[in-house]
């Protein structure tokens, strides 16, 4: 398996690759930000470990790339411990996030979490990796969603939460709920990233016609897939 760490620090960036060849990495390293969009898009890693402050592109812009079109586990790196970083950092699409000064020990330990949730998550979708309702499809083992005939581009963690409204329609999930389904790990922030991710999906959804189902939000509470009464 390859990681790419992407980090300005050589001591730190030396440290991280040591351990990760002691567990069979093939290991690439970047100083800079627009370093690492180059050695991702050539080398396609499995996980990459990025620091969020990085000359020439930073680490939330480099995860904005990635999640564009790649749903590759990233965990972030940062010296600060603050609490808006991480929900950014979630928000965009990293799977986890650790705070320095860390042990390389543990992030060996939060690399195997993430893709052990997310060989989890594969094999799951083996099982029922499709649904489909009125004009929309969902396709999970592609991560395609068509609208009325055509395609819709969502992030990874956008599909998985249209994924779990839709196959539960009409049943209410608080944003608790969401954050502890499909995060699956203690949430550093709070739930206003569910909102925004929420908010992403439908103005992305919304570019299609959908009279007969919505993502409609249930004040106070959470969110649902609504559909047609005459549908239930």
């Amino acid at each position: 398996m390859k990681m790419l760490i992407a980090d300005d620090h050589p001591q730190i960036a030396g440290i991280l690759e040591e351990y990760a060849k002691k567990e069979g990495y093939e290991v690439f390293l970047a100083d800079d930000g627009k370093k690492a969009l180059d050695i991702f898009h050539a080398v396609q890693p499995d996980v990459v470990l990025l620091d969020v402050m990085m000359p020439e592109v930073d680490g939330f812009e480099v995860c904005r790339e990635i999640r564009k079109k790649y749903s590759t586990p990233v965990i972030m790196i940062t010296a600060r411990d603050e609490d808006f970083e991480k929900i950014m950092g979630l928000d965009i699409g990293a799977d986890d996030y650790i705070v320095k000064p860390f042990s390389p020990g543990e992030v060996m330990a939060r690399v195997r979490a993430v893709l052990r949730r997310m060989i989890s998550e594969e094999a799951d979708s083996l099982h029922q990796n499709s649904f489909a309702y009125d004009n929309l499809t969902i396709h999970l083992e592609d991560y395609r969603v068509i609208v009325d005939g055509n395609p819709v581009s969502l992030t990874k963690k956008e599909l998985e939460i249209l994924w779990q409204l839709a196959t539960n329609r009409n049943k209410v999930f608080t944003r608790d709920n969401l954050l502890n389904s499909l995060w699956g790990y203690d949430y550093y922030g709070d739930t206003r990233t569910v909102d925004s991710h929420i908010k992403r999906l439908r103005a992305k959804l919304d570019q299609e016609a959908h009279p007969r189902w919505e993502i409609k939000t249930i004040w106070g509470v959470g969110y649902k897939f609504e559909v047609d009464e005459d549908e239930k």
